[in-house]
C-alpha cells in the first residue's frame, strides 16, 4: 500500500513539474493552424480567444467520459466484493 501511494505521488508531482514547463506550442490540426496563422497576418487584431475555449473543451470531454466509466467501474467492483464477503 505504501508503494502504490508513493508512486500516486511521483505521478502527481511529475504531472505538475511538466505542465509548469513553459513549452513552445504549436497548432496541431490544421484549422487551428489556419485561424491562428490568420490573426497574425490581419491588422483588424482577429479575436482568438474562443480558440482557446473550444480546444480546452475539446480536452475535457474525453476526460470526463473517461472519469465516469471508472467510477461506474469502481462502485461495480466495490458491490462485488461487498456482496461476496457478507
Amino acid at each position: 500500500m505504501k508503494k502504490i501511494l508513493l508512486n500516486g505521488l511521483f505521478v502527481v508531482f511529475l504531472g505538475v513539474v511538466l505542465s509548469a514547463l513553459p513549452l513552445s506550442v504549436q497548432a496541431q490540426c490544421t484549422m487551428c493552424k489556419t485561424q491562428v496563422e490568420a490573426s497574425r497576418q490581419e491588422k483588424d487584431g482577429y479575436d482568438t480567444t474562443g480558440l482557446n475555449k473550444g480546444i480546452l473543451y475539446l480536452m475535457t470531454i474525453p476526460y470526463v467520459l473517461i472519469g465516469t466509466v471508472g467510477y461506474f467501474w469502481y462502485r461495480h467492483s466495490q458491490q462485488k466484493k461487498k456482496n461476496a464477503h457478507g
